[in-house]
């Protein structure tokens, strides 16, 4: 019996079993899923769970059950490409094919201190932490939220409507919010955050941080609890691989998402060194993708020499319960359909994931 290691059940690993399970998976091959919690997680989500508008229930998918399916909950301390080995502290796992899908972590750009003294929402566990010392702040306390991209500005937008007591900085570096978007879309959820007195400071440069003290251009700036959000590198695992690394230690992969000279090991999700920024949409059309090229292979057929550019369908941001902001089919929109759009698709998703 052959064994397939999916290690992560991010979004990436999620489609794999859904595209495998319960029909198309060979007789001769069993999947072993391994990941540090017992579900599937919502990360696109944390933002709200951090804010305090969520509870931890409603971003958790269970993972489908099947005879050959085994789950295994546990923290990848290492993978042995060569012996086909990955290790979960003291245990260790054999694998014959072997899927990456750890995802990503905070980058923090060498800033002194900023991984010791900040906060983020890259994880489940994290992002639980970080509910709790945002929810145990006392009034008029100062949050500051480092990075303004999709991940900071939904933060920093669900939490004034949940603490509207807080004084929330958003800091940036740029001339305006959301730099990979559109100028009216960032000149659209600037006026919301002036409309709700989130202060937005832009061209910063933060330069170190302290315990409660970050340092903009070497300026200190008070804040009684600091969010990290300012950008994400692969998982620690894949980047210390001895494999073919970009500059943010994704795995450089062959057409068929498999390491150039392991064809037995596939890299999905945040850990993929891919044309396109990372997504759930990105991991799931990847995944697709790769469940193509395994089965060929099981089967002792050549896989495909290339697969269509996988088309995404657009990018959809929060700003609170009621308002949104996005890109679909490369058109602009805003406010309220936006909002409920992404409330659809989050829906849809949960529906037909069980």
């Amino acid at each position: 019996m052959k064994n397939l290691v999916i290690l992560g059940g991010g979004y990436g690993g999620m489609k794999m079993l859904n595209e495998l399970l319960p029909d198309h998976l060979p007789d001769d091959v069993a999947i072993t899923l391994v990941d540090r919690v017992p579900y599937h997680c919502l990360k696109t989500e944390y933002y709200a769970l951090a804010a305090g508008t969520i509870s931890d229930h409603d971003i958790r998918v269970t993972f489908p059950v099947h005879p050959r399916l085994t789950v295994k909950y546990g923290e990848v301390t290492g993978i042995n490409l060569e012996e086909k080995k990955v290790y979960l502290g003291e245990d260790t796992l054999q694998y014959d094919d072997l899927v990456i899908g750890l995802g990503c972590e905070d980058k923090y750009h060498n800033v002194p201190g900023a991984q010791e003294f900040t906060h983020s929402i890259q994880t489940i566990g994290k992002s639980r932490n970080t509910y709790q010392l945002l929810n145990n702040l006392a009034a008029n306390s100062v949050v500051g939220i480092v990075g303004a991209g999709l991940s900071g500005v939904e933060l920093a937008s669900e939490l004034s409507e949940s603490r509207s007591d807080l004084k929330i900085k958003l800091f940036d570096r740029g001339n305006h919010i959301l730099s990979d978007f559109p100028d009216r879309l960032s000149k659209y959820v600037e006026k919301w955050f002036n409309t709700h007195s989130v202060e937005i400071i832009n061209n910063s440069n933060i330069t170190r941080v302290e315990e409660n003290t970050l340092y903009n251009h070497d300026e200190p700036v008070h804040c009684d609890v600091i969010v990290w959000t300012a950008g994400i590198q692969a998982n620690v695992i894949v980047r210390n691989l001895e494999v073919e690394t970009d500059k943010l230690g994704r795995a450089i992969l062959t057409p068929q998402h498999n390491l150039p000279n392991d064809e037995h090991v596939y890299v999905v999700g945040d850990c993929a060194s891919l044309p396109h920024a990372p997504s759930a949409q990105l991991a799931e059309g990847q995944a697709e993708q790769i469940v193509q090229v395994l089965l060929k292979r099981w089967n002792g057929e050549a896989p495909p020499e290339s697969f269509p550019p996988i088309k995404l369908k657009g990018v959809l941001g929060s700003l609170g319960k009621k308002q949104g902001f996005g890109m679909v089919a490369d058109r602009a929109i805003t406010g309220r359909v936006a909002r409920l759009l992404k409330s659809g698709i989050l829906w849809m998703y949960k529906y037909h994931n069980g």
